[in-house]
């Protein structure tokens, strides 16, 4: 174990049986200290940033039925939306007055709109001047799949209408096992990874994320991690990698099992093994829209050196009843009060 330990503080890479020992052995102690230590080699200086953008979900229809989400529609529900021009404008103005820079746009897998739909909302909201950080690879991989077009193609035409980077959803675990019980109808774990690696090869920019603590084993954490770094070898193309617990009430899948909520030691853990297997990421997100603002500072202890988004709106989360609402000035305080300097950034994690 000391070997392990070692290893970390030196700054060598640790290989997965080395993660597992350490998920298994080390105290939250030991992986806080260690997961600060890469932290403080990576950000030398104690600046945490933040990005003040909204979260803009332009459907809640979607055929996917993921057994984990409180938030979508079937399309024969009624009461399923889809935002209008109006809306998205009133949306964005009142993002821009509040200092926002970009719009996370992501949305359900709606079954009857073609492409041409969406490039002309990129082609609206472009019109704004606002960075468009949209679509995950589910939402690219059905278009695709709706269009009968290539992933290189659809991104191209999305490029060229206005997409500026993509957002890390719709990871969830990346283990065919998981997302076959969970999401069946969801592009697999190759599937994503090839969105992602594709999307980089044509400039862009992305974030990655993990959603745990349903049904996943943490050899399948460990393998999701791996899938993640590996393409970062390649490409270079993350930006920053987002991990959050699990939020199951009001979800199929916590109807048909009992799965507690996960507890803040146990985020605190994954975010440090996370900051520690992750060597090739530059950035760690700390996640105060399921954590709450003072695990989210406490965060900032185990390997985050990113406090996120103002997130003016948020409804995937708040469906599943977790409702944390932060402003600018709250963050800025946050972050102060735990002695580090905040600062305002783009997506590209350069300084607003």
């Amino acid at each position: 174990m000391q070997k392990i330990l070692d290893k970390v503080e030196q700054g060598e890479r640790i290989d997965g049986e080395a993660f597992l020992r350490l998920e298994r052995e080390a105290s939250l102690h030991q992986l806080g200290f260690l997961a600060g230590a890469v932290r403080k080699r990576l950000h030398p200086d104690p600046v945490v940033t933040y990005v003040i953008d909204r979260n803009i979900n332009y459907t809640d229809i979607c055929i996917s039925a993921c057994k984990f989400c409180a938030f979508f529609k079937t399309p024969e529900d009624q009461s399923g939306q889809l935002l209008s021009k109006d809306e998205l404008a009133y949306k964005i103005k009142e993002t821009k007055a509040l200092g926002g820079t970009q719009i996370l746009l992501q949305g359900g897998l709606h079954p009857d709109k073609p492409l041409e739909y969406y490039e002309d909302m990129l082609r609206f909201i472009k019109a704004t001047g606002i960075h468009i950080h949209g679509f995950s690879p589910p939402e690219i991989h059905h278009f695709s799949q709706l269009s009968g077009l290539s992933v290189t193609t659809v991104l191209k035409r999305l490029i060229a209408s206005g997409l500026d980077s993509i957002p890390g959803g719709g990871a969830e675990i990346l283990n065919n096992r998981v997302r076959r019980e969970l999401a069946p109808k969801k592009c697999s774990a190759d599937q994503w990874i090839a969105v992602m690696e594709e999307a980089h090869h044509l400039g862009l920019r992305t974030t990655a994320t993990m959603m745990f603590g349903h049904i996943e084993t943490i050899e399948e954490r460990l393998e999701h991690l791996q899938r993640l770094r590996d393409l970062q070898d390649r490409t270079r193309g993350f930006t920053a990698f987002i991990p959050w617990p699990f939020q199951p009430d009001h979800t199929p899948l916590a109807a048909v099992r009992k799965i507690e909520k996960t507890t803040a030691v146990t985020y605190l853990r994954i975010l440090a093994l996370s900051r520690i297997f992750l060597d090739n990421f530059q950035n760690i997100q700390a996640s105060w829209v399921t954590q709450g603002p003072k695990i989210a500072q406490l965060s900032l202890f185990f390997g985050a050196n990113d406090f996120g988004s103002t997130m003016i709106e948020e409804n995937v989360v708040a469906a599943a009843g977790v409702r944390f609402r932060l402003s600018e000035q709250e963050i800025r305080r946050l972050v102060s009060d735990a002695g580090f300097q905040p600062q305002q950034r783009l997506m590209d994690y350069t300084p607003a």
